[in-house]
């Protein structure tokens, strides 16, 4: 039977992290599975669908006091069938130590990363990438990030230009508090992309939790290079818990300048069965103007390990 490279390649980060860096290795992942049905302007149709199931391994080694290596490897696990079976997502190494951490290889943007838990729908068929550009994991980047100083922290990402003909492309950011809202009552921060996928971009997000509610919200401006393909878009998000149940609700919209108007309404419910595990459904409807507008309603578990 012939493996694929990503395979071989998993296969052989496991054999050289045992026991070589066994002390220093994490192996983890989740499995998010849903069975829905799907109307993507043709016609509704069900489906078994893996969502951004992953494994992957991550840690840091020590140097010296004070300075430790940081890499990870993780891919993307087809667990529904359709496709290939592993596919890279961030895979980097670099260092952390008082200076901030610098990360040399394929990751998420710091405007993608600069989002936090806002988008309350990730992964999923409501995922803001779906209306916005922004959400862009790149090879070829280094990425730099700050220490923080009295909540603030700092992100650029280059992307090197990769060939005689190509553009170098930059991200940056600027944050405040947790975005898991563990540490800080708001978490808030203001990012940018210039030439990153042939877009300028500039974001805006904040969250904070008011009565038990969880509250977030983006504002987005966005342009191809050439100064065309101008959008005005917000998303607002907000999620209540009770015992077990955590309900989910979600706007967003995407305004463009010659008229196109786009938006998504996404309603939700997730049941707790277990710290790492729960059950899950939601229904996304998309009014698109320039195109057939799309539904989906699914429900599925997810598994975090």
């Amino acid at each position: 039977m012939k493996l694929s490279n990503n395979l071989v390649a998993v296969a052989v980060f496991a054999g050289l992290s045992v026991p070589a860096f066994a002390a220093d290795v994490s192996i983890y992942g989740k499995a998010n599975v849903t069975v829905q049905s799907s109307d993507e302007g043709e016609g509704s149709f069900t489906e078994v669908k893996s969502n951004a199931s992953r494994i992957g391994f991550k840690g840091t080694h020590q140097l010296e006091e004070g300075l430790e290596v940081v890499y990870k490897a993780e891919f993307e696990v087809d667990l529904d069938g359709d496709g290939d079976t592993f596919k890279g997502r961030n895979q980097y190494v670099g260092l952390r130590g008082a200076f901030g951490e610098v990360l040399l290889g394929k990751n998420d943007t710091v405007t993608k990363q600069s989002q936090g838990k806002v988008d309350l729908f990730s992964d999923l068929n409501a995922d803001i990438k779906n209306l916005w550009k922004g959400e862009n994991r790149m090879a070829d980047t280094v990425t730099y990030k700050s220490p923080k100083f009295s909540g603030l922290q700092f992100g650029l990402t280059y992307v090197a230009e990769d060939s005689v003909d190509g553009d170098n492309g930059y991200s940056l950011s600027v944050g405040y508090g947790d975005a898991k809202l563990k540490k800080s009552d708001v978490f808030a921060s203001v990012a940018m992309d210039s030439d990153v996928k042939g877009y300028d971009l500039t974001r805006a997000t904040v969250s904070g939790k008011v009565s038990g509610v969880t509250l977030g919200a983006m504002f987005q401006t966005q342009e191809k290079v050439d100064g065309s393909a101008d959008m005005d878009g917000f998303m607002v998000s907000a999620k209540y818990s009770v015992d077990k149940l955590t309900f989910k609700g979600q706007i967003q919209t995407a305004n463009f300048d010659d008229g196109d108007d786009q938006s998504g309404v996404t309603l939700g419910v997730d049941y707790k069965l277990a710290k790492n595990t729960k059950l899950f459904g939601y229904y996304t409807s998309f009014d698109l103007d320039s195109q057939e507008d799309e539904e989906f309603l699914a429900a599925g578990i997810e598994y975090k390990f």
